[in-house]
């Protein structure tokens, strides 16, 4: 499940690996390995590789691209993170604290959506985020819950230090949410909406208060992507065809909804229900607009901030400063000479032009 829990240990392993693999150019080749996790954003990839549109668009291109699902979201990114994969299904935070400052040049080359109140802040008994004031609050630490949490505070005037987060991991949430000690939580749907059928769960605070800030992003090396156009605009055409039939009035387009319901383990209602607080780009141009806003750079000053505070943009960082991060318009938020994240909206205009 994305944004499962990331230990710092974890972040240390993968950047020792991406060390070994980082700098290495990679070669033009024809075989591919795409790396991505059960989320409502990213259902679509394992439709496509299920249902022919992944070879359709590898065989334009005379290349093969093997897709593959992993139940563990944090696996997907140390695997990609070590070089065994070309791209992953990530978060834009994530693609900065563990790739990115693991010294993994990644180009975020397709932003598929971001959560718009999928992650929410819920209370006990209580209706306003004031009164979260004082409690322990239950969250998979380090997460994207924890960074909505942050913001949730810094919108109140308050910090977390007046609050004590209990890291829980996300697939106990709903089950602590019932205990009398838990009277506080930070998680994403499905478990949201899950705990929000108790009467006493209140919503205080959601990603909608934050529009664009977490994003769900298919993340490609940056070297892997310079050598083979070709696996860029494959993905694209693969991602853009299966939305389309995905998001259709039609029986195919319900039929399509309906798989991916059931391979994230919820039904067509379900499924649709996180449809509706995750604000997907339908269209390549949509999508690239967004990339090319200026609204990217004022996020991530605030993504890079947090992970630096929480000691994840690498030991060696000695500000928020450490890791280069190049916006769409070729300018850089910190080390312009250890650029490690890239957002190129290169490959969906080429989409939104026709021209793939």
């Amino acid at each position: 499940m994305r944004r499962t829990s990331f230990l710092r240990t974890l972040v240390i392993a993968g950047s020792v690996l991406a060390l070994s693999v980082g700098g290495a150019a990679a070669d033009a080749k024809k075989s591919f390995k795409v790396a991505w996790s059960i989320y409502v954003g990213w259902m679509p990839w394992g439709y496509a590789a299920d249902n022919g549109i992944v070879k359709k668009w590898a065989d334009k291109y005379g290349i093969s691209i093997d897709v593959k699902q992993f139940n563990d979201y944090v696996e997907s990114i140390n695997q990609y993170t070590a070089g065994a994969y070309d791209s992953v299904t990530i978060t834009n935070m994530d693609a900065l604290s563990i790739p990115s400052a693991g010294g993994v040049d990644t180009t975020a080359m397709i932003v598929g959506d971001f959560s718009n109140g999928n992650d929410a802040v819920i209370l006990k008994d209580k209706t306003r985020l004031a009164d979260i004031k004082g409690q322990k609050v239950n969250l998979v630490e380090f997460s994207v819950s924890h960074y909505l949490l942050a913001r949730a505070l810094e919108s109140a005037g308050m910090s977390e230090k007046d609050v004590k987060v209990v890291n829980t991991s996300d697939s106990d949430m709903a089950a602590a949410y019932k205990t009398p000690d838990v009277t506080a939580v930070v998680t994403w749907n499905p478990i949201v909406l899950e705990i929000l059928k108790s009467r006493d769960a209140h919503k205080v605070f959601d990603s909608s208060q934050i529009p664009g800030e977490i994003m769900d992003l298919m993340a490609v090396n940056t070297q892997t992507l310079k050598d083979n156009p070709a696996f860029g605009k494959a993905l694209v055409g693969i991602w853009y065809d299966t939305l389309k039939l995905m998001l259709s009035n039609t029986p195919e387009g319900k039929a399509a909804r309906e798989s991916m319901a059931k391979a994230s383990g919820t039904d067509l209602a379900g499924f649709e229900a996180q449809l509706k607080t995750t604000r997907l780009f339908a269209t390549p141009k949509e999508a690239a607009a967004f990339t090319r806003s200026k609204d990217i750079a004022a996020t991530m000053n605030h993504v890079r901030e947090f992970l630096f505070a929480k000691a994840l943009l690498g030991k060696e960082a000695k500000s928020a400063d450490a890791v280069g991060i190049e916006l769409a318009d070729k300018t850089v938020l910190g080390d312009a000479k250890n650029v490690k994240l890239r957002f190129d909206p290169s490959f969906m205009l080429l989409a939104a032009q026709h021209k793939l």
